[in-house]
Parts: C-alpha cells; sequence; structure tokens
C-alpha cells in the first residue's frame, strides 16, 4: 500500500484531486475534485444507488436541502450537544481533539467515542500522550466545540435569522418520513436514502480527505417494524460488507467490523458496528451501521407537534418504526478506492504504474489512441465521438504509444483503443485491456458491446 504523501501527489498530478483554493495560499483542509477524481466520486455515487436503491424492492431516493428549519437541529440534539471534545496544548498553544489523540495513539485501537471528558483526560494522562506538534503533554482541561455551521438567512443578522448548515443528511429523510411513506404508498419495512454535502466545523481535520469540514454522505434510514430491528441491523451490517468487498473491489484483509461495546453506545442505540478500513495511517472508520431505534421520529414527533406513527395496514396499528441507518462517506470510500488499487508492476524493462479499479468505476473507460496523429487523427476523432455517445471515453494523441498506453494505466482506463491503418482500411480497432495488456482486434461495430458487456456488474 502507498503512503499518504504518495497518494496525494498522485491526485494532484493525475487532476484526481487538487488543494482548494491553491492559487491564494489554499485553505485548511479544503479540497477541489478534479476531472478524474468527479468522475471516480460519481460512479461509487452511482454503484452505491444501484446496489442499497434500485436493487432494493422496498427502498426510495431523497434529495433533501441543506439549510433547514433550524428547528429541526434543535429537536434532533445537534444544537445543544453536536460537540468535539476540544484541548488545547499549554506549551505550543495547538488546539487537538482529545478523542483523537487517543486515536493516533492507539492506533485507531482505542477511539474514545463515547467517552466522558473525565476519561478522556485521565486516559491522556495515564498514557503520557503527547501534543503531536511540540512533543510534550501538558493539557488544558477539555471543553465541548459545537459542530455545527452556523449561518444566517435575510439581511440581518439576528438571532431570528440564524440557521445552519446540515451536519448530515439523516435529518433531512426523518422530517420527510411521511411524506414519503404516503407519496410512494410504503409499507414497512422500507428505506429512504440519499446522496448529498454536509458540514462540519471540525478543529483537527487532517489526513488528506479523509477528515474534512465540507464532506459528502450517503446514507440510508431504514424503517422497520420494532422487534424485528437487530434482525435488519444484521442484514445491513452484511449488505455493506458485502459491496466493499465485491463491488468496490477492498481486500478482505484490509478491512473489519468494529461492534462498540456497551458504553459506547448512544444512549438511543441498540447496536453499533463500524466498518473500518486500514489506510496509510491505520485502520479508520469507513461505514457506520447503527439500530437508532425510534429515537429520531419520535424526537420530530415531539418537537414538531405532527403525528409522525405509522398506521399498520394489516393491524391497524399506529407505532413509530425503528430506524437501521448505515452512514458511510462518499470522500473516505473513494480514498480507500485509490489506496486498494493504485499499485506498481514489475515488468522486464520498467515499473507499470497501474490503477487496478473496477471498470465500472473507472473515470474514464475507454481511451482512443491514433497510431500516428499525422493520418489516424481524422478517423480517430470519429471513433471518439460515436464511442462518448455511450460511454465516458478520453482521447490522446500526444507522445508514442507506449507513454499513451502507460497513462491511461496509471489512471485506470479498462481499455485502450488503438486507431491505425488496418481501421482506415477494413474499419477494425485493436482494444488493449489494461490489466492483461492482452489486445484483441474486432470490428468498430462490435465494440460497443463488447465494452458494454465487460462492464456489467
Amino acid at each position: 500500500m502507498k503512503d499518504m504523501n504518495e497518494i496525494i501527489n498522485y491526485c494532484k498530478q493525475y487532476g484526481f484531486i487538487f488543494p482548494g483554493s491553491e492559487i491564494y495560499g489554499g485553505l485548511s483542509n479544503s479540497f477541489d475534485y478534479g476531472t478524474l477524481g468527479r468522475e471516480l466520486k460519481n460512479n461509487i455515487k452511482e454503484a452505491w444507488t444501484k446496489k442499497f436503491i434500485n436493487e432494493e424492492i422496498n427502498n426510495y431516493s431523497l434529495d433533501s436541502a441543506i439549510i433547514m428549519n433550524p428547528e429541526v437541529w434543535v429537536a434532533s440534539g445537534h444544537v445543544a450537544s453536536f460537540a468535539d471534545p476540544l484541548i488545547d496544548c499549554k506549551s505550543c498553544k495547538s488546539r487537538h481533539r482529545a478523542d483523537k489523540l487517543i486515536e493516533d495513539f492507539t492506533k485507531g485501537e482505542e477511539t474514545g467515542d463515547g467517552w466522558s471528558n473525565e476519561k478522556l483526560e485521565a486516559y491522556i494522562k495515564e498514557n503520557n500522550i503527547v501534543c503531536p506538534k511540540c512533543g510534550k503533554s501538558d493539557f488544558t482541561p477539555i471543553r465541548k466545540f459545537n459542530l455545527l455551521f452556523e449561518t444566517h438567512i435575510g439581511v440581518t443578522e439576528d438571532a431570528k435569522s440564524k440557521a445552519y448548515l446540515r451536519g448530515e443528511t439523516a435529518q433531512g429523510i426523518f422530517v420527510n418520513f411521511v411524506n414519503v411513506q404516503r407519496s410512494m404508498r410504503a409499507k414497512v419495512p422500507f428505506g429512504i436514502g440519499q446522496i448529498g454535502k454536509a458540514f462540519r466545523n471540525e478543529i483537527t481535520p487532517g489526513n488528506f480527505i479523509f477528515r474534512t469540514r465540507e464532506f459528502e454522505q450517503m446514507e440510508l434510514e431504514f424503517f422497520c417494524k420494532p422487534g424485528t430491528d437487530l434482525e435488519w441491523f444484521e442484514y445491513y451490517k452484511n449488505q455493506c460488507l458485502n459491496f466493499l468487498y465485491n463491488t468496490i473491489g477492498l481486500s478482505k484483509e484490509n478491512l473489519r467490523y468494529r461492534d462498540h461495546a456497551k458504553e459506547e453506545l448512544a444512549f438511543y442505540s441498540k447496536a453499533t458496528t463500524d466498518i473500518e478500513y486500514k489506510f496509510p495511517m491505520g485502520f479508520g472508520e469507513l461505514w457506520g451501521i447503527a439500530d437508532r431505534t425510534d429515537y429520531d421520529l419520535s424526537v420530530h414527533m415531539n418537537h414538531s407537534g405532527e403525528d409522525l406513527r405509522y398506521l399498520d395496514p394489516e393491524t391497524n396499528e399506529k407505532y413509530l418504526p425503528y430506524v437501521i441507518e448505515p452512514s458511510v462517506g462518499v470522500d473516505r470510500l473513494l480514498l480507500a478506492t485509490l489506496c486498494e488499487s493504485l499499485t506498481t508492476e514489475k515488468l522486464e524493462n520498467e515499473d507499470r504504474l497501474i490503477l487496478k479499479i473496477k471498470p465500472y468505476l473507472a473515470p474514464y473507460k475507454i481511451a482512443v489512441l491514433p497510431l500516428i496523429k499525422k493520418v489516424h487523427a481524422d478517423k480517430a476523432v470519429e471513433v471518439y465521438k460515436e464511442l462518448s455517445k455511450s460511454f465516458v471515453c478520453t482521447y490522446d494523441e500526444t507522445a508514442n504509444i507506449g507513454k499513451r498506453y502507460r497513462r491511461e494505466d496509471a489512471i485506470g482506463t479498462p481499455w485502450c483503443i488503438t486507431v491505425d491503418d488496418e481501421t482506415l482500411n477494413n474499419n477494425t480497432v485493436t482494444i488493449r485491456d489494461r490489466d492483461t495488456m492482452e489486445q484483441v482486434t474486432l470490428k468498430l461495430d462490435e465494440v460497443k458491446d463488447y465494452i458494454a458487456k465487460k462492464l456489467e456488474y
């Protein structure tokens, strides 16, 4: 596996991810997705939607607003208690999250999740955990720092105009539970999923895109009858892990479950499991699956005064469904995909950098390459225009054909199509496979079906 600096340099060099606002000196942990990063991100989101929405007969999609009525966040508890345990180094004045210091010190074996301030402070003192900036162990007492980004609606900045950027996408689902259930005529059990941006005013973001203040989530809230919730919890634990293995292509040795101990659980949770991935800096949370009971619908029903209970058409019983929540960050999943797939192969005369990514996740599916620019470019452009109606393609006519192959290997393009004299004479092209480097010759009118079949998943 590459180290994080190699991943960061790779992402910038090949157009996946750039430092945000770079020409102005950047902004701490702000990143822009380049051409290839945007395509990869979209393909990951499409794969998640296919697996967790389209292929699940009882699941539906939603795209809720980023700025909602501030009472949503009062009801959910975010305004009062959505906070990080903040600690300062007395020596160098640097600021840290206490739980993050513990997580880094133990290489992910302890995370501090659910610990009281007293327990966090005691662990840091007993284990002589030092400041990563200056190496001293002299910290202030822990204080809480709210993570919600405040904003204002309208022309005056007074208390009445205060609003928040959403700290998670889940609350948009909970407040629309009745709308989706009625409009889709959905029967429990069913799920509502959405993909969207969330914002958290993190004090110590870091490790590239692993932890940022602006990030994208893929969240599913699955509503089920009380008493069946633990069965559905196990179902989604397995579904999420299988998705990571089979669809994304992460290896089993780099993934593990971390079941939360009883003392770690949120007060409303019956069970929580994190799927962790072995990033270059150690194991870190990739996907969280939680049994949230009826807590979320309950607090919104009580705070809003609206009846959010579900009427069971078979028993005529009214109840608040329990919720199973599998939640994964798009950015972290993209980072895990790059860490897993980027490798260097030893060839006879050179090393080959290759992004061995699943073909359907690859930013470009096809690279169209004229063998000789002066002779074959016009026909190659024609081939590109036709294939780009069906697939995301790229076109490259610079440097020799070997160097162009190597660049496409490095960015994960599964197939290179070379246009040469045979194309001009008898309408055939050569298709080179990224992983095997083997080549086949096909008629142009056979190419679309050939690629489409290989992209099935």
